[in-house]
């Protein structure tokens, strides 16, 4: 049996994933991070977009989409914490166009720094789900 990591990802509602992981891959703020078994003790903030487990004697990685947050590593238990995580099989892409766009319109038509500021994050989150899908799907040969 491969070398394993127990993975938590958990979002403002929901236990999202518990289980044994042999890599997570993670999207860290200034790029994607691998975290493998015994990684050494970490602690940073996350951007939106996937996080991708490989489980143990299953071919298919799980993806889950996160809007950031937290991510703590121990030497065998990883932890994510984000605001929303959705599974990767639960994403909705026409709502997530329909983000992007409203988002976009916004940023267009603003009438203050603060409504662009949130069209700004709720075009980055739109922009993020799109990717998840996009992978979801080559991962399974759509």
């Amino acid at each position: 049996m491969a070398m394993t990591v127990h993975v938590d990802v958990v979002s403002a509602e929901e236990l999202i994933f518990s289980g044994l992981a042999e890599v997570v891959v993670v999207p860290g703020e200034m790029g994607e991070l691998g975290i493998y078994p015994r990684h050494a003790p970490l602690l940073t903030r996350i951007k939106a977009g996937s996080v991708r487990i490989k489980r143990p004697d299953v071919a298919e990685e799980e993806l889950i989409y996160v809007s950031g947050g937290m991510l703590e590593v121990q030497p065998s238990v990883v932890t994510i914490l984000s605001d929303t995580a959705i599974r990767g099989k639960d994403l909705d892409e026409a709502r997530a166009l329909e983000a992007k766009q409203t988002a976009e319109e916004a940023m267009k038509n603003r009438t203050s720094d603060i409504d662009y500021a949130q069209a700004q994050s709720e075009l980055i989150e739109a922009v993020a789900q799109l990717r998840a899908i996009q992978q979801i799907r080559k991962s399974v040969g759509h």
